[in-house]
């Protein structure tokens, strides 16, 4: 038998409470931001000071594959295609006198998405893009909450097959991403709240284009990764 349906009032009860003491409401409302924005600006400086000299190297390496003609390829699932899709369109169209660099986001094409969910199934919808677009100059960028999703782990092997460029972005612990040995370089915000981590996945996104863009515009572009910077960073970073 199929459960009666939940009433307005339980759904929205705050809509039928009566009459609200606004200076209390708007003291909670106070209160929350503060704490949000409070916790927010804790993981941005916890990632910052854990992560500095990996954003700073994964940049350079990434310039590197721009400056050779490379091509990012941005993917994820739900909140993070979405924040694939901003990656991908911050690269191609930064405007101002910042240089355009070609970027694609795989979680953007809704008639390849559901041609290859349907027809083969959802964890091949970014794999299958990575092996038709993605050449050994290229750079791969998963961004994912959990760090669990199928779909992104195959497609980030894919691309290390080929030779690509690999970044991985989660949160809680890294979750699966931070098994594979198929990622170069692993950004983890460590958190619980979805909000959270997507909010500091945001930032560290800006920060690489940023510093892509500086080693772009320097001579230095160009050179490999110093020892110093080799050392902070292993092929699988955590």
């Amino acid at each position: 038998m199929t459960p009666p349906p939940r009433s307005i009032e339980s759904l929205y009860p705050f809509l039928y409470q009566g009459t609200t003491a606004v200076p209390g409401l708007l003291d909670q409302v106070r209160q929350s931001t503060i704490t949000k924005t409070a916790d927010i600006l804790s993981l941005r400086r916890a990632v910052r000071d854990a992560m500095a000299d990996q954003l700073l190297a994964c940049a350079r390496e990434m310039a590197r594959r721009f400056a050779a003609d490379g091509r990012l390829l941005a993917f994820g699932n739900g909140g993070s295609a979405t924040d694939a899709q901003q990656l991908a369109t911050l690269f191609l169209y930064p405007g101002g006198a910042s240089r355009p660099l070609p970027a694609l986001s795989l979680a953007s094409d809704a008639a390849v998405l559901t041609a290859l969910s349907n027809d083969i199934g959802v964890d091949v919808v970014f794999a299958r893009q990575v092996a038709a677009f993605g050449s050994k100059s290229d750079i791969a960028v998963g961004l994912s909450t959990s760090g669990n999703s199928e779909n992104l782990l195959r497609a980030l092997d894919e691309a290390s097959r080929r030779g690509m460029l690999t970044v991985g972005f989660a949160g809680y612990a890294g979750g699966k991403m931070a098994e594979l040995d198929s990622i170069d370089y692993l950004f983890v915000a460590p958190s619980t709240s979805v909000h959270r981590i997507q909010e500091v996945q945001t930032t560290m996104c800006n920060i690489l284009w940023e510093l892509c863009q500086d080693a772009l515009s320097s001579s230095a572009a160009p050179a490999r990764a110093t020892p110093k910077e080799q050392a902070h960073v292993p092929r699988h970073s955590r």
